[in-house]
């Protein structure tokens, strides 16, 4: 029998309190309405204090499969997401074999079918083997089963113009999005982190901010050209904000993601050249921190994704030069959100749910996702305690690698429970792996 969960007091977006019922697999009653079903399983949660928020949507996850389950499954990727509150993830496409094909990103999907705790929604490549030179069968993923909306040659850059210029107006047919990797590559060759003071006493090679600023300035104009839709990458630098801002001013049709670590931590953590710091984009500095939460704030950027990026302990436990970029970020988004955006007071709780759960669905054309909390809305929920401080401990989280840039660190906010089409994932506080089954 499918259960009732009867929220009592609850806060939805933080906006006053009551009641809600999940039932059926849809947000059943609000207020006085909400009671359990007659002959319902009803579990009976006691919500004072919790904020009830739209399940959340990430547009830029790395789940490694296939290729690197070393590293990540899509099961584990997907259970940790359900622990960070998410109900839908962007897979992205540099995978071995590589998302380029109908018959990969269907085995993707089908994959996340089978974990059942969020929906995989497999990115495509843009280029064939994300190699920046032909385009990949943009039009059969479109058409398969995974339904791509959404091509990232992610981890690399589409550097040539004329290609990406071609893949902005294919995927015009059938209402896509290009999801770039601002790098240019000839102003980053060799490079380890950002190019900067810190760089320069590291003696670490530097990424400069134009380096990813002129891409963005490149691919705003084409967009404009072509008439296509254009998503931005972990944008970093306030350079970028300024680029995004005008273009918006402009009426171009694109939209902007910063990802949690951008958002609280800097360069300077360089310094004890401690590779779980090591990442790309990379960490800038003070001011850029400063310049992307105003964006976010006032609507320059548009949405929070995490570009988690497992490794094994091999990949990362080295030297800093021999280190792979990255870092994990599903379990910990939330909370560093809360952080710096809600605790400043810069967002509100609403915002919140624009910025990781409404407005990432839209871009992604999820359209059974990020939906308000309202009667009759699938139940794609979140519940978090805001009060709550946590310490991270990687080994304790459901993602396969520990590479978290927050061990030690302890953060505001934890996720109480999370409900996929009303089917606890996660439930006071822990993976329910006993309800998971295939996802419909």
């Amino acid at each position: 029998m499918t259960k009732n969960y009867l929220l009592r007091d609850v806060s939805p977006l933080g906006e006053g309190t009551t009641d809600v019922l999940l039932a059926g697999g849809v947000i059943a009653a609000i207020g006085a309405d909400a009671e359990p079903q007659a002959g319902a399983d009803a579990v009976i949660i006691n919500g004072s204090g919790l904020i009830l928020l739209p399940g959340l949507v990430d547009l830029h996850t790395h789940l490694r499969e296939p290729g690197r389950e070393d590293a990540e499954t899509v099961r584990s990727g997907t259970r940790a997401a359900a622990m960070g509150g998410f109900t839908a993830v962007h897979a992205m496409a540099n995978t071995t074999p590589t998302q380029d094909t109908a018959g990969v990103v269907e085995q993707v999907w089908r994959l996340g079918r089978d974990a059942g705790w969020v929906d995989v929604r497999p990115v495509g490549a843009v280029t064939v083997g994300l190699e920046g030179e032909r385009l990949a069968e943009l039009g059969a993923m479109a058409e398969s089963a995974a339904q791509v909306r959404v091509f990232s040659d992610d981890g690399r850059c589409v550097h040539d113009p004329v290609v990406m210029r071609r893949a902005l107006e294919y995927v015009k047919a059938f209402d896509g999005v290009i999801a770039q990797h601002a790098q240019e590559p000839r102003l980053t060759e060799g490079a380890q982190m950002h190019e900067g003071v810190v760089s320069a006493e590291l003696g670490l090679a530097g990424w400069p901010a134009v380096a990813e600023e002129a891409i963005i300035a490149r691919d705003v104009l084409l967009a404009e050209h072509v008439g296509s839709r254009l998503h931005v990458c972990h944008l970093s630098t306030a350079g970028s904000v300024e680029i995004i801002r005008w273009a918006k001013s402009r009426g171009i049709d694109v939209t902007a993601e910063v990802t949690p670590h951008h958002l609280i931590l800097t360069d300077e953590l360089a310094r004890g050249y401690d590779p779980v710091f090591k990442v790309n984009p990379p960490l800038r500095t003070q001011r850029d921190v400063e310049a992307v939460r105003e964006g976010l704030a006032d609507g320059t950027i548009d949405i929070v994704a995490t570009d988690h990026a497992p490794h094994t302990r091999e990949d990362k436990d080295c030297e800093w030069g021999a280190a792979a970029f990255g870092m994990t970020g599903l379990e910990t988004a939330l909370s560093v959100v809360q952080e710096t955006m809600v605790d400043t007071g810069r967002m509100t709780w609403a915002d919140v749910a624009r910025v990781l759960s409404t407005t990432p669905a839209r871009i992604g054309r999820v359209t059974d996702h990020g939906r308000p909390i309202a009667v009759g809305e699938p139940a794609n929920v979140t519940l978090v305690d805001p009060g709550i401080r946590r310490v991270v401990v990687p080994e304790e989280q459901a993602t396969h690698s520990v590479n978290s840039p927050f061990r030690g660190r302890e953060l505001s906010g934890c996720v109480i429970a999370t409900w996929l089409r009303g089917r606890a994932t996660v439930m006071d506080g822990s993976a329910c792996d006993e309800s998971v089954v295939v996802s419909s």
